[in-house]
């Protein structure tokens, strides 16, 4: 350990942007909007909840910013049509007790169910795989006149933030998203200016971020965040993700959640991780600490993170300046607070099984689980880490009937 950075220090981003602690949430699904795919009331409840708990940076689920291409059934949408009430209802209360609040704004490509979308868009009319071609379609490639509409929705998307009051936004550039299809050779065989080279495919992203400044102005923050690599042939590779972080490192990006996957290789969920990996906690933070010498741009490490120590030792190596958290805080809203006053403080996740393998393949219980949770707080009730499954599984049936099951990720 090099340096003795605290939990609890406070950290101030290059355009005096101050976060209070070291504790982020990274973005998890909550499948909280309205018919018109407006937030709840009950979303507003439930970031109250986290910031009372002592977040430092809060990122929202996926805000989408167009409502004809969705990634799950209930996912909220900023854009011109919607009621903006509800969001400023949402940034006020999620902002409370000194805490950031940012707006991460999505665009799924082909990661759209067929259910929702039976012609998805994407760089390249490139099938998904590994299992996936029953329950998402064949995109159509998208023309350039499209493409440069999708930047647009991204810059009024952060726009609507910044004027409802949202104290920043994070692009999602990982698992598999429009973003991350652009940055992967397997994914974009374009022959144009948006394919091909490295260069050619960040340029998607870039013209993200640059978009987003031009509206926001230089104060209001941006990060974003992105694979490590795909972790599959062919894929974004590590060596990619790094000449990314460099570009956007020079562009002026505020900061930089890494993470790493997508549908078809979910390594962000802790599948197929080394034991080694596990031990450390951090799914990701080899590959930060290679970052870390590339360049200076505050650095987000999420995954894996249960205990007060490997938090401390992550954050003490230099390798991040910030831990995120995601389906911990689903079942301690408290969670910061505890880790902050305690170098001993740790929190285990349960082993979610039906005892039928067929059902929790079906159910998909490492979402709709940690859904329910989120549900509950939305209600004002506390987590219950011993929620059975089976009532999960059937209620989710219930609300939402087959397409509760149909493939999802965060």
């Amino acid at each position: 350990m090099t340096t003795a950075i605290t939990l609890q220090q406070g950290f101030t981003l290059k355009n005096g942007t101050f976060i209070k602690n070291r504790l982020f949430k990274s973005a998890m699904s909550e499948q909280l909007s309205d018919a018109q795919h407006n937030p709840l009331p009950g979303l507003a409840t439930l970031y109250h909840a986290w910031a009372l708990g002592g977040l430092g940076l809060s990122i929202t689920g996926n805000i989408m910013v167009d409502r004809n291409a969705l990634g799950e059934p209930k996912q909220v949408v900023l854009d011109e049509q919607s009621d903006l009430t509800e969001f400023k209802n949402w940034a006020q209360q999620g902002s409370i007790n000194n805490t950031q609040l940012w707006a991460q704004l999505n665009h799924p490509g082909k990661q759209t169910p067929n259910f929702i979308n039976p012609e998805p868009v994407a760089p390249s009319a490139i099938a998904l795989t590994n299992g996936l071609e029953k329950g998402f379609n064949t995109p159509r490639a998208l023309s350039e006149v499209e493409i440069i509409n999708i930047i647009a929705q991204f810059q009024t998307s952060a726009k609507l933030a910044k004027q409802v009051g949202f104290t920043g936004v994070q692009i999602h550039g990982a698992h598999g998203y429009l973003v991350n299809q652009f940055l992967s050779p397997r994914h974009n065989q374009r022959d144009d200016q948006w394919g091909g080279s490295i260069e050619n495919r960040m340029r998607f992203v870039l013209s993200i971020y640059r978009a987003i400044r031009t509206e926001v102005g230089d104060e209001f923050p941006i990060g974003i965040k992105l694979n490590s690599a795909d972790f599959m042939r062919g894929g974004f590779t590590e060596e990619e993700s790094m000449q990314v972080v460099k570009a956007l490192s020079n562009a002026g990006i505020d900061q930089i959640e890494i993470s790493g996957g997508t549908y078809e290789s979910p390594t962000m969920t802790g599948h197929k991780v080394k034991k080694s990996t596990l031990e450390r906690e951090a799914y990701f933070l080899s590959y930060a600490e290679k970052v870390r010498a590339i360049t200076d741009t505050p650095l987000v490490v999420t995954g894996g993170f249960r205990s007060s120590k490997a938090m401390l030792s992550a954050l003490q190596s230099n390798a991040t300046d910030f831990i995120g958290l995601a389906r911990p805080m689903s079942l301690d809203t408290q969670l910061p607070n505890k880790l902050m006053a305690s170098d001993d403080h740790a929190i285990r996740l349960p082993n979610l099984t039906t005892g039928v393998k067929a059902i929790d393949r079906i159910a998909m219980l490492d979402i709709t689980w940690y859904e329910a949770q989120l549900a509950r707080i939305a209600k004002q009730q506390q987590p219950k880490a011993n929620l059975g499954t089976w009532p999960v599984f059937f209620k989710t049936i219930y609300s939402a009937g087959s397409y509760a099951f149909r493939k999802r990720r965060a």
